[in-house]
């Protein structure tokens, strides 16, 4: 049961970071062309909800969102949360 659990939290992990990573690849681009954009909230959720690590990686490889002060706060915030979130549950759980 535990490796069933384990394997679904990582795909979901996977998903959320390459979602991440890709939503900021995708606003820059939009943003670049001046069409309708994805929403700064939208870009947070993402991030928030386990996709913080893709979403700081696509903030430093595409520059995005880089000079904005909640995004440079709340990106780091969350990434740092979630690497001992995941800390935790590895200590408690799996080992």
């Amino acid at each position: 049961m535990k490796e069933i659990v384990t394997t679904i939290v990582l795909i979901y992990l996977v998903i959320m970071n390459i979602a991440g990573f890709a939503s900021m690849g995708i606003d820059k681009g939009k943003a670049k062309k001046h069409e309708r954009r994805i929403s700064e909230k939208a870009l947070l959720t993402v991030a928030a909800l386990g996709g913080s690590l893709g979403s700081f990686a696509g903030m430093s490889t595409f520059r995005h969102k880089t000079k904005h002060i909640k995004f440079t706060i709340c990106v780091p915030l969350f990434l740092i949360i979630h690497i001992f979130v995941i800390g935790f549950l590895i200590w408690r759980f799996i080992i």
